[in-house]
């Protein structure tokens, strides 16, 4: 039967917690260990040492195994593997314990009553059937041990000076521990395999959801991203229009005619603009896998500059690059890094004043590559900084200075950094500038 998305979140989430399980044994070996050790060297009551340091020890040895084998199995995808890994890992362990009990007390040690807690770990790792059958092996193992040392069949190992008298000899007793054990374990199982059939239920119906809120999200993309192409090829063809008949080539214009012309050139000027963006968006959402090549940090950073400097001169404004001679090549999708750079440079630009000052600075910090870009604009006021990176939103002192504007400039940005595997942290502060830092490691 082939498995469902749901079925492997399932099974990748057994993988995490048969891992656990791993490192949990692991304090388990030094828990058993440091307890013998003290009841012999600090409470003097003898206990079969030897016997029960070498359970120890093939417990440290088998799951020393299933730590070398685990990795293996993880990357190879192999559930069905790990399934039988975690059956394997909990029979073994209620085996050791087993031994662990009778060589230190049998039915007279209280510990028997952890048999329990590896029920409960099966209830949550595997399903209800294996779960009941580890706890019926569990069972048919103690009975094995109790009976045995009542009837004669095993030799009890008694811990003299913790009672007075033999309880694996009284008949009553033996029966009574028996039966609350016998009981305690299979309401276990039924309570846990319960709950955790109800938590894996309810996962895989929020897993479904998920995916059909990413199909319907897919499906809206795709219709914006149709949508805005078309408007993109009319506004083009709108705005060259416009241009000649704004220069006279179609017949002679008045005053009032050539100025209705220069708004109407401008409003599509500034439409194809905000369309790019929203085509860019799209597409980088629709966008699953993007193809990562090695490119030189040093030349996108000058055509960045060659970009903006001309730019800033232009307005009145100071723009610095600083660039950490040790920055040489990265990994990535080269246009895509360009663009969201230029997107948040642009904003600097935009929303600096006058002899204000932006700053690109870049740095290598292994495995990172982190870029900043320092204005002494207007800033973000601190309780808008959580959205500022949402599709089309503008901060308030932004459209208060500008009002057109697409907001989605950054958003972009975030969409691009995100695809590398990146972050992208933003420090601001209204009236003393913003701090924009795009961290995308060297290698993905």
């Amino acid at each position: 039967m082939k498995s469902t998305p749901k079925d492997d979140v399932i099974e990748k989430k057994l993988a995490d917690q048969v891992s656990w399980l791993i490192s949990l044994r692991w304090i388990a070996v030094l828990g058993v260990t440091g307890t013998v050790f003290t009841v012999t060297q600090f409470f003097n009551i003898p206990v079969e040492v030897w016997p029960l340091y070498g359970v120890t020890a093939f417990l440290a040895i088998y799951n020393g195994l299933f730590a070398w084998v685990m990795p293996f199995l993880r990357n190879r995808q192999l559930h069905s593997a790990i399934r039988v890994l975690a059956n394997l890992q909990i029979f073994l362990d209620l085996t050791c314990l087993a031994f662990l009990i009778h060589f230190s007390g049998g039915v007279e040690n209280p510990f028997y009553f952890y048999f329990i807690f590896h029920i409960i770990i099966a209830g949550i790792l595997l399903s209800r059937r294996e779960t009941f059958v580890l706890a019926t092996y569990a069972v048919m193992i103690f009975l094995l041990i109790v009976l045995g040392e009542q009837y004669g069949l095993l030799p009890h190992h008694r811990l003299p000076g913790v009672f007075a008298v033999s309880l694996h000899e009284n008949f009553t007793y033996v029966v009574g521990v028996s039966f609350v054990f016998v009981s305690a374990l299979y309401i276990a199982a039924y309570l846990t395999t319960s709950i955790s059939d109800r938590l894996h239920e309810r996962e895989r119906s929020l897993t479904r959801a998920n995916e059909l809120l990413g199909e319907k999200d897919k499906i809206k993309s795709e219709y914006v991203l149709r949508v805005t192409h078309d408007l993109k090829e009319d506004l083009a063809a709108i705005h060259t229009c416009i241009e000649p008949v704004q220069k006279g080539l179609a017949g002679r214009l008045n005053e009032e005619q050539t100025n209705l012309l220069s708004r109407a050139k401008e409003r599509s000027k500034q439409l194809i603009v905000y369309v790019n963006a929203l085509l860019e968006i799209t597409r980088l959402k629709l966008t699953k896998k993007a193809e990562m090549n090695s490119f030189s940090v040093m030349e996108l950073i000058q055509e960045i500059s060659d970009s903006i400097g001309p730019m800033a001169r232009h307005e009145h404004k100071l723009f610095e690059v600083q660039v950490d001679p040790k920055v040489s090549l990265m990994k990535g999708v080269r246009v895509y890094v360009q663009e969201a750079l230029l997107n948040i440079l642009k904003n600097s630009l935009k929303y600096t004043p006058e002899k204000g000052t932006i700053t690109l600075r870049v740095q290598m910090e292994w495995p990172w590559l982190r870029m900043k870009i320092i204005d002494t604009g207007i800033g973000i006021p601190a309780d808008e900084l959580p959205k500022i990176a949402t599709e089309f939103y503008r901060a308030t002192n932004a459209k208060a200075l500008y009002k057109k504007g697409t907001g989605l400039g950054l958003s972009i940005a975030k969409k691009i950094v995100e695809m590398h595997r990146g972050t992208i942290d933003i420090e601001s502060k209204v009236g003393a500038g913003t701090c924009i830092t795009l961290a995308i490691p060297l290698t993905l």
